[in-house]
């Protein structure tokens, strides 16, 4: 079976942001970042080489792969910041239809840049995602 590509890393948060372009993604990226520390009390760990994670579990997904993902993250990808939402987009749906301009998929939430959405309603589905995620797994934590 194949290791999963995305794993954490040592590489410096610090040092990941100053490579994110254009200036407005990275400023964005500094936000998201602030606003994931304060809402999970977890400092960042880069995983792979773009996504920023807070916290980590333990996984068994339906076909029995096994690994260890971050229980809050984002990535400031080239398109649009990508906020992951546990245990899916679906479960934040109202608040989401008050956000602002954005998309999303199955658990990823797009967003262009932090000036279309309302960074209240942001934060609350953050908190609410990350509640949920640590709610509900009941897996040790990962080293």
């Amino acid at each position: 079976m194949a290791e999963p590509k995305t794993k954490p890393t040592k590489v410096p948060l610090e040092k990941f942001l100053a490579t994110v372009a254009p200036e407005v993604r990275r400023q964005d990226a500094k936000v998201l970042d602030a606003m994931m520390r304060r809402v999970t009390g977890e400092k960042p760990v880069m995983w792979g080489p773009s996504i920023v994670g807070y916290g980590s579990y333990n996984y068994r997904s339906p076909a029995g792969t096994t690994g260890v993902w971050p229980v809050a993250a984002f990535s400031p990808r080239k398109a649009a910041l990508t906020v992951y939402l546990m245990p899916g987009c679906d479960s934040y749906a109202k608040d989401l239809a008050t956000l602002g301009k954005h998309t999303s998929s199955v658990s990823c939430l797009y967003i262009k840049k932090l000036a279309d959405v309302d960074l209240k309603v942001l934060e609350r589905v953050v908190k609410a995602a990350y509640a949920n995620a640590k709610k509900t797994l009941d897996r040790p934590k990962a080293d």
